[in-house]
């Protein structure tokens, strides 16, 4: 009943006025026009949101910290916040819009990073890493040498626990990022088992520091066909201490949103948990997965 009240008051609306199917459909992983790979206007997503009955969606464009002004993220992240701010008050009473950002390798460079976060009010920070220093976003290298893939997932994982350190944002988006671009671009597939010490460093710093754990579904339409994490490791999250799971679609189309949502909610409920993590004002908020 607490979830429900707090989620009450900050919607503005009560929950009972929805049917139960759309008080649980949110999307805190979404991307506009204003990520250099997204491709639909903030306005037309919470279109389809409100189409699709999700309850709250989360507007959370690119922002390469590590590039911010040589690839004009900063003009960027201006234009998204603007237009996420437009489209929260157009979607006022029908689709909860939270203002978000996804700052990939913030640690990377700290005082930019701060700088970003200092100069507007998010509701959602998304941490992320999406290519190890002075090298590409492992989206665009063309494949994989098996012989260097434990040195690169190492590295990759010591650089998530450097996150965690400087530790100023609040969900830990797609963990097993690289993955789904090993298996995509050069068929080579990794048991996290091989890992286990570094993963579950991470998953317990990021439980003591009481950050959200993100299910992001994004996998389950590229060839690995896969959840980042998988349940093992959110069922490890849980067993360490974690409190807070999110689901994101990590979309960057409007048929995406809400994508994958079903499989992630039953991961959170097999790994035990029973309430989904949203942010307002970079404040953790839970609701009832049923």
């Amino acid at each position: 009943m607490r979830a429900k009240i707090c989620y009450d008051r900050v919607v503005n609306f009560r929950l009972e006025e929805r049917e139960t199917v759309y008080q649980r459909k949110l999307d805190l992983h979404v991307h506009t026009d204003n990520s250099p790979d997204g491709n639909h206007s903030a306005m037309f997503l919470c279109e389809q949101a409100e189409f699709e009955g999700m309850r709250a969606v989360a507007l959370t464009d690119h922002c390469e910290t590590d590039v911010y002004r040589a690839e004009h993220f900063d003009k960027r992240v201006q234009a998204a916040f603007m237009e996420a701010t437009m489209a929260q008050s157009a979607f006022r009473g029908k689709v909860l819009v939270l203002r978000g950002i996804e700052l990939g390798q913030p640690h990377y460079d700290v005082k930019t990073a701060e700088e970003i976060l200092r100069t507007r009010p998010y509701d959602v920070v998304i941490g992320s890493v999406h290519n190890l220093r002075g090298r590409q976003d492992f989206y665009f290298m063309e494949s994989f040498d098996p012989a260097e893939v434990h040195a690169i997932l190492t590295e990759y994982f010591d650089e998530i626990l450097q996150m965690l350190e400087w530790g100023n944002f609040d969900v830990l988006a797609h963990l097993t990022y690289p993955l789904r671009y090993f298996y995509a671009k050069s068929g080579i597939t990794v048991d996290l088992a091989d890992y286990k010490q570094q993963v579950d460093e991470i998953l317990l710093r990021t439980a003591q520091l009481q950050k959200a754990l993100e299910i992001n579904t994004a996998g389950l339409r590229q060839p690995i066909g896969k959840l980042s994490p998988e349940f093992e490791t959110v069922k490890r999250f849980r067993e360490l201490g974690g409190k807070y799971v999110t689901y994101g679609s990590d979309a960057h189309y409007a048929e995406h949103i809400g994508a994958g949502l079903t499989e992630a909610y039953d991961v959170m409920r097999a790994a035990g948990f029973s309430e989904l993590t949203f942010f307002q004002q970079r404040t953790p908020l839970q609701m009832p997965i049923e």
